[in-house]
């Protein structure tokens, strides 16, 4: 569970990235899911860009974190940034205290 600190602290590193992944027409399908949790592991923190389902972005963007052992760390206009801690402290690209 993240702290507010935290959470700003990742949303501000998140503020300079471009979105990694995109959710469609083709909703969350495996696909997305599988292509979240490859960024996840690579990046640790992951923008998602909603193309579709704008409507519904709060609730897929919280079943994308779930399944994927992410934290949802912010949801504004259509783009949704995740976070996922690397297990392995020496491929750690972000330091929370």
């Amino acid at each position: 569970m993240l702290t507010s600190k935290q959470r700003a602290k990742l949303a501000s590193l998140a503020s300079t990235m471009d979105p990694l992944v995109h959710l469609g027409k083709a909703g969350a399908a495996e696909g997305v899911s599988s292509a979240l949790d490859r960024a996840l592991a690579d990046h640790e923190l992951v923008k998602l860009r909603f193309v579709d389902f704008k409507g519904e972005r709060r609730e897929l963007a919280a079943q994308l974190a779930e399944k994927n052992r992410a934290e949802l760390v912010r949801v504004i206009g259509n783009v949704a940034v995740l976070y996922r801690r690397n297990p392995d402290p020496e491929k750690r690209k972000i330091e929370l205290d």
